[in-house]
């Protein structure tokens, strides 16, 4: 069998020094927000081209104490989409406010700038857009409509970790960049993880705080905080895959190559984000026009496959109240019955894609 994603060709390789991470941790007396915490935290900043960075419990957690740290909450509005899975919708009614959503573009499935202004209200706060699959976002026209209005933007950078929008990576464009370092990740831990980053040193003060209970170095709550810290021991084995991830991106990118060229002239459409945008692939999607007859075929060939989202979230059950019905946002839900996800992953056989591209081609 073929897995969709499989972590453990990645680990072999760097077997030798995630252990001794390890066993560094092991033997620290620390184990929580300790010297292997602050490392990453500068390391991954200097990495992105940031001044600042606060490792925190996951990518779902960043975007909450993001908003939380901004001040957006109950009565606020947050503007973005409805394509890219729950957590970031979860992370907004976390901090109660009410998410309004844009539809994206065909082309790449991104936030469409056009929709901003129909999805404005007077009680918007922030606009959250996803870099979904590794693309960048629009960022740029993005950004002009946040500053006419008046708006925070926080980017959803779960899926992006070297994706870079104008020449520069994305995370650092808006007031707060949130990352995760789930195991699939471009940059992924061996268990969960996040990490927000700002150019702002108030906000990171704020994120610092929200992150242990609204403590600053003591044990008094200046702000209503959460219990949300990244371990020693995944920030550890986190250090030791940020320095060998350019490889891993490059790879990616490479296999993501090869894909795009096997599937040329198909029915399989891969989504393509800005021009002047530079991808990191942490997905391989294509658009299936029988998305059902595809994954038949490569379940009959021993292929792992994924569905990256199957329920655009305003379709689902726990968030109908938002009032979004059928048809309310044509082109998000269209790309949920075709996206499909094919197995990529560092250390991934390139003649893998040849195998899955002419199942795909014979489907």
């Amino acid at each position: 069998m073929l897995p969709v994603f499989d972590y453990r060709p990645e680990a072999e390789r760097l077997r030798d020094e995630l252990e001794g991470a390890f066993r560094r941790v092991l033997g620290s007396g620390r184990l929580i927000l300790g010297p292997e915490v602050e490392a990453f935290e500068r390391e991954f900043a200097a990495w992105l081209g940031v001044p600042h960075a606060v490792g925190v419990n996951s990518g779902t957690d960043a975007l909450i104490l993001a908003l939380r740290a901004l001040e957006v909450g109950a009565g606020d509005d947050v503007i973005t989409v409805a394509n890219a899975g729950a957590p970031t919708v979860a992370a907004v009614r976390a901090v109660g406010a009410r998410p309004r959503f844009v539809d994206v573009d065909a082309r790449g499935l991104l936030l469409d700038p056009a929709g901003l202004a129909q999805a404005w209200t007077p009680r918007a706060r922030c606009i959250v857009p996803v870099h979904l699959y590794g693309q960048a976002a629009p960022l740029g026209p993005i950004l002009e409509f946040a500053r006419e209005r008046a708006l925070a933007v926080v980017e959803d950078c779960a899926q992006a970790h070297g994706a870079r929008y104008r020449g520069r990576p994305v995370g650092g464009f808006g007031e707060i960049g949130c990352f995760s370092f789930y195991p699939t990740k471009n940059l992924g831990a061996l268990g969960d993880g996040g990490l927000c980053v700002t150019s702002s040193a108030a906000l990171e003060a704020r994120l610092r705080m929200l992150r242990m209970y609204g403590f600053r170095g003591d044990r008094h709550a200046h702000l209503e905080g959460l219990n949300s810290r990244l371990d020693e021991l995944q920030a550890a084995l986190l250090r030791v895959k940020l320095r060998h991830l350019g490889a891993a991106l490059d790879e990616r990118r490479a296999l993501a190559a090869r894909y795009r060229e096997a599937l040329a002239g198909s029915a399989y459409q891969l989504p393509e984000g800005p021009a002047d945008s530079e991808p990191a692939p942490h997905l391989l999607v294509v658009r299936a026009p029988d998305r059902e007859k595809a994954t038949r075929a490569l379940d009959a060939a021993g292929i792992g496959w994924g569905v990256h989202y199957p329920e655009p979230v305003h379709a689902m059950e726990a968030y109908r109240f938002l009032g979004y019905g059928a048809g309310a946002l044509p082109v998000t839900e269209r790309a949920c019955r075709e996206v499909l996800s094919l197995p990529l992953y560092p250390g991934l056989p390139p003649s893998a894609v040849e195998r899955v591209a002419g199942v795909l081609r014979g489907a």
